[in-house]
């Protein structure tokens, strides 16, 4: 039970104990002044009257103010839902846009690389060939210059 529920059920409890203990007290008659007339009436059960309608009034404010904050929330969640599902359209969009823009340029680097990759291919065959051609025929090319190359791996003999 929160602290103010059980704050507020002791002053309930206190003040029916009070009027309790004091109801001939409450309900004996005055006379009292209303300002333009006076008339005979019980003080405290008019007091006790008041207290009654107060509360009734202060229950049905908060009882208000819970419900519109509620309706309030409620709106406000619906908003929010709306603005996320508006964002994730408008991201979805952005993709699907990006994307339309990024295929041709795929397909262009992709079709660049594919001749790229054939043309050195056909230049390899070419000079397979002519390496191939060359060692068959040691007339054309002397080794000699071959000899004098130095590969990373090998050291050059002397």
């Amino acid at each position: 039970m929160k602290i103010r529920t059980l704050l507020a059920a002791i002053a309930l409890f206190a003040i029916a104990a009070f009027v309790a203990l004091n109801w001939s007290a409450i309900t004996m008659s005055t006379t009292l002044s209303l300002g333009v007339a006076t008339i005979q009436a019980p003080l405290g059960f008019l007091m006790l009257a008041l207290l009654v309608l107060f509360t009734a009034l202060f229950l049905v404010f908060v009882i208000y103010s819970r419900t519109s904050g509620f309706f309030k929330e409620r709106r406000h969640a619906h908003e929010m839902q709306a603005t996320q599902e508006l964002a994730d359209n408008a991201e979805t969009s952005r993709f699907t846009e990006l994307r339309e823009l990024l295929a041709p340029e795929f397909k262009k680097q992709t079709d660049l690389y594919a001749e790229g990759t054939a043309t050195v291919m056909a230049r390899l065959k070419q000079l397979d060939e002519l390496i191939r051609f060359a060692i068959q025929d040691p007339r054309i090319v002397s080794l000699s210059p071959v000899k004098s190359l130095q590969f990373p791996n090998q050291k050059r003999q002397r």
